[in-house]
């Protein structure tokens, strides 16, 4: 067995579904690399949108990942299960604003993000255990993702 869902959620529940990352979430090996892959997959279509418009759907994406997350940890009965992946979407998401058009971006911004998801570092690692429920889940992503950016906008000015 590959995929499991976990205990308290559906897939059927859309809520669940999307903070599942569509399923993504459910792999028993890696569940957040397998879910920053369904965030590469969305990103290749919305990397074409203009810079404000993808902008705001990240933005939007974040903050109904707040609500998105918080249901289904409430629903699982544990704060940020490994299965929640929603946030490693947007966190992928995040990392890849404002990237150049090309597969080594992708990989790259891909390689950068789960370094520091899995690393967190400081102040990540702060976030990730002083903030709680949804915001706590989202916001520790959302920080490695900022540094991934940060690293690839370096890499396109010295490229």
């Amino acid at each position: 067995m590959l995929f499991k869902i976990p205990e308290g959620t559906s897939l059927k529940n859309p809520v669940h579904w999307l903070a599942l990352g569509f399923g993504s979430g459910c792999s028993l090996k890696m569940p957040g690399t397998i879910g920053t892959l369904a965030g590469v997959i969305i990103y290749y279509f919305a990397q074409a949108l203009p810079i404000l418009l993808y902008l705001s759907l990240v933005v939007i994406l974040f903050i109904v990942g707040i609500w998105i997350c918080q249901t289904t940890a409430r629903d699982m009965g544990k704060h940020d299960h490994s299965a929640i992946v929603w946030d490693e979407i947007v966190g992928y998401l995040i990392a890849m604003s404002m990237a150049p058009d090309g597969w080594q971006w992708i990989l790259g911004g891909f390689l950068l993000f789960r370094f520091f998801d899995i690393a967190k570092p400081w102040p990540i690692s702060q976030v990730d255990k002083s903030i709680t429920g949804g915001l706590g889940i989202m916001l520790d992503d959302a920080i490695a993702a900022l540094f991934s950016l940060a690293i690839l906008q370096i890499m396109v000015y010295m490229l």
